[in-house]
């Protein structure tokens, strides 16, 4: 069911940035994986994925701190976390696609996004841009978005190191809203946690919240402008013609 807050003036909208990891993909199970991969390689016991996956969302290198810190009991010291970071991100290369998956109905949502303004359900003139914005590490993002038929929807794929700061610091989005020419009332975030709401709010663009991602309990303290339930209303909330009332 799409839930509006705020309801978002869609006739105008021209930019979708989607979050990457429990918005378009769950990846969940190889990240997890990698993570005690590396926990292992230096003697830490495994974590539970629960623990691990709460990890998510704020870039590889905070997922492997926080797991070391629990694993250990502890704050880790810098110069070790920089030698198992390098050890997480070689592993993870090779197993990025093990069980990594794109959610049920995310291709078809995109096509069907991609289509609106050419079915005339758009303004004359009104060209919608889609990219990502992830605080995954750009090679492997763009890897699995190939991998997965993602990639040809997305003017860019952007990751975590693509820019000197990540999510939720604005600087990723507003380069994009740059390279589209697109303003903020404009544009919309959609992503499945509090990191994507509150990059929107830092930015002054609209937001749609999955709750089908790895995240949705961050969702409760920083209400995005509508909710989704699945990647199949990603259109009703993007088109005037579908959108339920405001609640």
């Amino acid at each position: 069911m799409v839930r509006v807050f705020r309801p978002l003036p869609v006739e105008r909208i021209k930019l979708l940035v989607f979050d990457l990891d429990g918005t378009l993909i769950d990846s969940a199970q190889d990240l997890c994986n990698s993570v005690n991969a590396t926990l292992g390689h230096f003697g830490r016991g495994p974590l539970e994925d629960k623990a691990i996956a709460g990890f998510i969302g704020d870039g590889a290198l905070m997922m492997v701190r926080r797991a070391f810190a629990q694993a250990s009991g502890g704050p880790v010291d810098e110069g070790f976390l920089d030698t198992a970071y390098a050890f997480f991100l070689d592993y993870y290369r090779v197993h990025k696609l093990d069980f990594t998956y794109a959610y049920a109905g995310v291709l078809e949502a995109l096509a069907a996004l991609a289509a609106l303004r050419h079915a005339h359900e758009l303004p004359a003139g009104t060209a919608r841009t889609m990219a990502v914005l992830t605080n995954k590490p750009v090679r492997p993002a763009r890897d699995i978005c190939e991998a997965l038929g993602l990639a040809p929807y997305f003017l860019r794929i952007y990751g975590g190191n693509s820019f000197s700061t990540k999510k939720p610091d604005p600087g990723g989005l507003l380069a994009l809203m740059d390279e589209a020419g697109a303003r903020p009332d404009e544009t919309v975030m959609i992503g499945d946690s509090q990191v994507d709401v509150l990059t929107a709010r830092n930015a002054g663009v609209w937001s749609v919240g999955c709750t089908f991602g790895l995240s949705p309990e961050t969702l409760l303290a920083n209400q995005p402008d509508v909710l989704v339930d699945s990647p199949q209303e990603w259109t009703a909330a993007l088109n005037a013609a579908k959108i339920d009332a405001p609640i």
